[in-house]
């Protein structure tokens, strides 16, 4: 699958009454085709770049819906493939590795995020943090947060991965709004299956031309006075649209639990790992019933101030998850339940490690400490949510302590059977990278 998706790419031309079973960056794919994608660009060298080999290799395919496809020299210039969005009513995607890939592409995208988009426009970024990462551990919620740009966070299933890539359009087109869509490592991976829908042919493409081109607007442009202008229309019309098309279409999930005087709120890529650790806590199964209720937002920003003052008001205390730092998402929701004047205690960064990967196991240390402060009813053990090793006797937390104990001599003993640590393994440049050969060539020249 790393090399080649040759075979894969026939699962491109799945409809409706099909069910897809695969990869989640081929998930991906198809979800653009399923929304009416009409061009999609890239820069090469991540796992969630495969989108655009998958749609390389299914060029012909490609070439019947009418949809252009190129693979761009960096990500500046895929970024400013999006500029057709602006005037035309097509529906784009790029796709690159980040940060780095956003850092090179933020000129275009803040041009592109000004005048405001008319056709759907989705950036799907790998957000390389964490265990396996090769580049710089920044997040790309600050790009969304500064130029005002849609970013969504799937909860890493492949039905919602694609629908959320078929109504990130619909919120593109609705706020005028660029969306970021933010995979990680792991989720372009995921493996699963989701029930397909039709194809659909752009409504502007190669096979179905415009008649006449846009007409001149001076308010699309990117400079003053006309960016004054754009400032206004972010904060007084296009992030209050994208609030009600989140709230109208369902984009958050709420998970209900039995302890409704409890609450998490989540980043929708991380339910998948603290579900497992709630199931090994014993407040969870494996699938996905939780006794915490749990707010997803697959959508990290805007977010919605009714819907996440609603969830938190009367409870005894939230706890918020949210990887990387500074802690964007718990500042935002620390301030607006100030404001409505709402109490419930909040917990995130004080129970959680500032920076590093959000593992099952680190999860579930954060849930100790919140436990210290905020004992739920101590639960029964909830079948699979135990490691059989510990035993049927216990409570799901105590379990849960032993689960981690265990994970801890188990590798001390690995270590013990090494004559010294591992070496350390850096990233290296991938064995399709243009500059791989020339550092090659100049070593030999020495």
């Amino acid at each position: 699958m790393e090399v080649s998706f040759s075979k894969e790419v026939q699962a491109l031309r799945l409809g409706a009454g099909d069910t897809f079973h695969g990869e989640g960056i081929l998930a991906i794919t198809k979800g653009l085709l399923q929304a009416g994608v009409a061009y999609v660009g890239g820069y090469q060298g991540a796992p969630v770049s495969h989108l655009l080999d998958v749609m390389v290799q299914g060029k012909q395919y490609m070439d019947e819906l009418g949809v252009h496809v190129e693979a761009c020299s960096n990500e500046a210039s895929a970024a400013a493939m999006l500029g057709a969005s602006i005037h035309y009513p097509l529906r784009g995607a790029v796709t690159w590795k980040s940060i780095v890939g956003t850092n090179v592409a933020a000129d275009a995208l803040s041009n592109l995020s000004s005048p405001g988009v008319t056709g759907g426009v989705l950036v799907i970024v790998g957000e390389d943090y964490g265990e396996g990462a090769s580049v710089i551990q920044e997040r790309t919620h600050a790009y969304a947060l500064k130029s005002s740009m849609c970013l969504l966070d799937p909860r890493p299933d492949l039905g919602v991965m694609v629908r959320m890539v078929e109504e990130g359009f619909g919120l593109s087109e609705a706020s005028n709004m660029p969306c970021l869509m933010e995979l990680r490592i792991r989720t372009c991976h995921v493996r699963g299956s989701f029930e397909c829908k039709d194809n659909q042919p752009p409504k502007v493409s190669t096979r179905a031309l415009m008649t006449e081109p846009a007409g001149f607007d001076y308010g699309k442009l990117a400079h003053p006075p006309v960016t004054y202008g754009h400032e206004k229309k972010k904060n007084e019309e296009r992030i209050p649209a994208a609030r009600r098309y989140i709230v109208e279409h369902g984009l958050n999930e709420l998970m209900p639990g039995k302890h409704a005087d409890l609450g998490f709120i989540v980043q929708g890529g991380l339910y998948n790992a603290l579900i497992r650790s709630l199931q090994q806590h014993g407040l969870a199964d494996a699938f996905g019933e939780t006794d915490i209720p749990i707010l997803v937002l697959n959508v990290a920003y805007p977010l919605v101030p009714e819907q996440v003052g609603d969830f938190c008001v009367g409870k005894r205390a939230v706890m918020i998850f949210e990887e990387g730092q500074p802690e964007y998402i718990e500042q935002d929701i620390a301030t607006l339940l100030r404001r409505r004047d709402i109490q419930t205690p909040l917990h995130g960064k004080d129970l959680l490690p500032a920076a590093g990967e959000y593992s099952v196991e680190v999860l579930s240390q954060g849930l100790f400490r919140f436990w210290e402060r905020h004992q739920p009813v101590r639960p029964e053990p909830v079948e699979g949510g135990a490691s059989p090793s510990t035993g049927s006797g216990r409570t799901g937390i105590e379990s849960a302590r032993s689960w981690l104990a265990g994970n801890r001599e188990r590798r001390a003993e690995v270590a013990a059977q090494l004559d010294k640590p591992l070496p350390n393994r850096p990233p290296s440049f991938c064995i399709g990278c243009p500059e791989r050969p020339v550092f090659s060539a100049l070593k030999l020249a020495q």
